[in-house]
């Protein structure tokens, strides 16, 4: 794991950058990779802190369930064999309450409790508040999203063997809009060059987009792919699953993710 030395290293991306977004658009920290920005060498210690904050959260009378999910992944060792290691998919508050419970000495304790008590206070809006905005609203939020799972995307693929990531984002692109590309979608758009093809589609193409992206940075991660050609291979087959699935829910919802050539 790869611990950063200085505290003047630390900013509030650091946290950001090791954020993950699900296939529902809801963000979770992995706590195999919090351990590592926190500077806690030994797991064991570190799970010591999780269970005290697990415990905060329970006197709270929240659910410990929802905010740390206990998972299982494989790990690969010096000798490249693999093996199972526990880890935990945690929300913003279970992070807040683990910094809260953190080695007071650590000064990056300090940094990681303001962050997430502050972001904590900017959590996810509710399904209730999401269905009160308008659609510019909702095309914002969706935006957003999509801006951060790409970003999280783009590591995981840069770890797989990525390095044309124009190509590989078209792959995606391919498969979710037919065989089209970028500048295909943005001159069926009528949009200008360079014009972001993201920022001009409404919320519900968003959100299929959303999805391709997390799904496809969840395959990447799960089937271990380390080839620039899989990668894409991966990225444009999540595509078309992403469109077959849009297409049985309704022949109208897919017209936004189709060329005029497609036949029924």
């Amino acid at each position: 794991m790869n611990h950063l030395e200085n505290l003047s290293d630390y900013t509030n991306q650091t946290f950001e950058n090791i954020k993950h977004i699900n296939e529902y658009g809801i963000e979770y920290w992995e706590a195999r990779e919090l351990q590592s920005i926190l500077n806690y060498k030994e797991w064991r210690k570190f799970e010591n802190v999780i269970n005290k904050a697990k415990e905060s959260c329970k006197n709270s009378n929240i659910s410990v369930v929802e905010h740390f999910v206990d998972v299982d992944k494989l790990s690969k060792r010096a000798n490249n064999a693999k093996v199972m290691i526990k880890d935990y998919k945690l929300t913003r508050y279970a992070c807040y309450l683990i910094a809260q419970n953190g080695d007071p000495r650590k000064e990056v304790i300090a940094l990681a409790q303001t962050y997430f008590a502050i972001q904590t206070r900017k959590q996810e809006i509710s399904e209730k508040d999401y269905m009160s905005l308008t659609e510019d609203e909702k095309r914002f939020y969706q935006r957003n999203l999509t801006k951060k799972g790409n970003y999280s995307l783009n590591q995981t693929a840069k770890k797989a063997g990525v390095k044309n990531f124009d190509k590989f984002h078209n792959s995606g692109y391919k498969g979710l809009y037919n065989g089209e590309t970028a500048n295909d979608i943005a001159k069926r758009k009528g949009l200008r060059y360079r014009e972001d093809i993201l920022d001009n589609m409404g919320s519900d193409e968003l959100i299929a987009n959303l999805f391709r992206i997390s799904q496809t940075e969840q395959k990447l991660k799960k089937d271990n792919i380390q080839t620039e050609n899989e990668a894409n291979d991966t990225h444009y087959n999540i595509g078309k699953i992403v469109r077959k699935a849009i297409k049985e829910a309704g022949r109208n919802n897919a017209r936004r993710f189709t060329n005029s050539q497609e036949k029924s």
